[in-house]
């Protein structure tokens, strides 16, 4: 720490509108009340006076960094702070060496790691001894899934917390907080004020940065309607990541309001996905596996459907292709539903590598050398067109293993038709002794 660092910043120097508003205590950290509020968990912890080490993870600008260096007050504790975007090893361990002069004097560190994620695995490896033996209290903070992202050792000796996107309500009092603080209202009318908050996205950091981007734009005695708004501040992108948690999270809930029936859900989160950028074409594969998995042959055109959207948005492109998208979400949604096919499927892939490389009965195997023949290759084969109903009731199952029930329709759609066939052929068969 040099001597600038230790006066601290000018108070005459420019602040932005989120670093002035940022929380002294943790009663006044918005939204996060099953963490903060009276019964909350860091409130339980800070009861103790002793803190382990935590993993935050959570969207941006819900206060992670904020609590981390409440935390550090609170526990009389030095703070700390890097980033893993511009750590090293060799960063790592002069902040291990300074840890462990102030442990020397009595005094624990606060180590909290922003973006934590960003570490590679062997990164991840080196803060295990200094947690361990409590040269660091580490405070973690990440955006991803820290089940994916992080280690399982350090996991193992830390407390994950979950922080969540900020809803409506505290984003409208951080926007009220601002007011207060600027001395004047945020000049917009109840309806752009309104979308400013969506805006957001749970995200209160944003609010407070588009609400000071409104307050330089607007002239004297100006009042921004929700057009005006649109104007003068960027719409923010939605959270979401292509290659992380929430393209999981949004194909994950696609999938499943198809296989729920619900085309209305479904829509809402095709369109949540094509909004943020996601690959047509991923989500065109997966309409496909849809058909495939969850309607099988209760309707054996959805999967004639979702191949030609998926044919249909390759010749149109975007926009037009997405409604060829949107029209084949729609139909599998509405579709009859069966896993059968795809239960049948595991159970005879299952079935085929536990029993290994069975001969086939010999009546039904080509012979075509006298060999073959004189071994009985072909001996007895019923061609099925030359019998009555064309169907010869034979048994095609290697012996050793003996007739098996993979595929069992459901009475929906057209596996109802597909399943009086196969009663039928039942009937027939036990008849005829195959």
């Amino acid at each position: 720490m040099d001597l600038f660092e230790a006066a601290g910043p000018d108070p005459r120097a420019p602040r932005p509108l989120a670093d002035r508003l940022r929380p002294t205590t943790l009663a006044e950290v918005a939204g996060q009340e099953h963490l903060t509020g009276p019964d909350g968990a860091l409130t339980r912890l800070l009861r103790t006076r002793s803190l382990g080490s935590l993993i935050f993870w959570g969207p941006p600008g819900t206060g992670k960094t904020t609590v981390a260096r409440l935390l550090a007050g609170e526990t009389d504790l030095a703070f700390t702070q890097i980033s893993a975007i511009f750590t090293g090893v060799a960063d790592l361990k002069k902040v291990f060496e300074q840890a462990r002069g102030l442990r020397m004097q009595g005094r624990g560190t606060l180590l909290f790691v922003d973006e934590i994620h960003r570490f590679n695995r062997s990164q991840q490896d080196a803060f295990l001894p200094v947690v361990e033996d409590g040269t660091v209290i580490l405070v973690g903070a990440t955006t991803e899934n820290p089940s994916f992202e992080l280690n399982a050792a350090l996991l193992s000796r830390a407390r994950v917390l979950t922080f969540r996107a900020l809803d409506a309500e505290a984003l409208e009092k951080l926007v009220a907080r601002a007011e207060a603080l600027d001395g004047r209202p945020l000049p917009v009318d109840a309806d752009a004020r309104a979308a400013l908050i969506r805006m957001a996205d749970g995200d209160g950091r944003a609010v407070l940065t588009l609400a000071e981007e409104v307050w330089r734009a607007a002239g004297e005695g100006e009042v921004f309607d929700t057009a005006g708004l649109a104007a003068v501040v960027q719409r923010r992108a939605p959270i979401y990541d292509k290659a992380q948690e929430g393209h999981y999270n949004l194909i994950s809930a696609l999938h499943k309001t198809v296989r729920g029936s619900d085309p209305d859900a479904a829509l809402y989160y095709l369109a949540r996905m094509l909004d943020a950028g996601e690959d047509p074409l991923f989500i065109a594969r997966r309409v496909v596996r849809m058909a495939v998995e969850d309607i099988g042959l209760a309707d054996p055109q959805a999967l004639v459907v979702a191949n030609a959207a998926k044919d249909a948005y390759d010749f149109l492109g975007s926009p037009e292709g997405e409604l060829a998208l949107a029209q084949a979400v729609l139909y599998v949604a509405t579709a009859p539903k069966s896993n059968a096919a795809y239960t049948a499927w595991k159970a005879a892939s299952a079935t085929a590598k536990a029993h290994g490389s069975l001969m086939p009965p010999k009546a039904i195997l080509n012979a075509p050398t006298k060999l073959m023949k004189s071994e009985g290759y072909g001996d007895g084969y019923a061609y099925d067109h030359d019998q009555p109903d064309a169907f010869s009731g034979q048994d095609y199952w290697p012996e050793a293993l003996g007739r098996q029930s993979f595929y069992r329709p459901v009475e929906r759609g057209f596996e109802r038709e597909v399943q009086k066939r196969m009663e039928w052929w039942t009937r027939l068969r036990k008849e005829r002794g195959g």
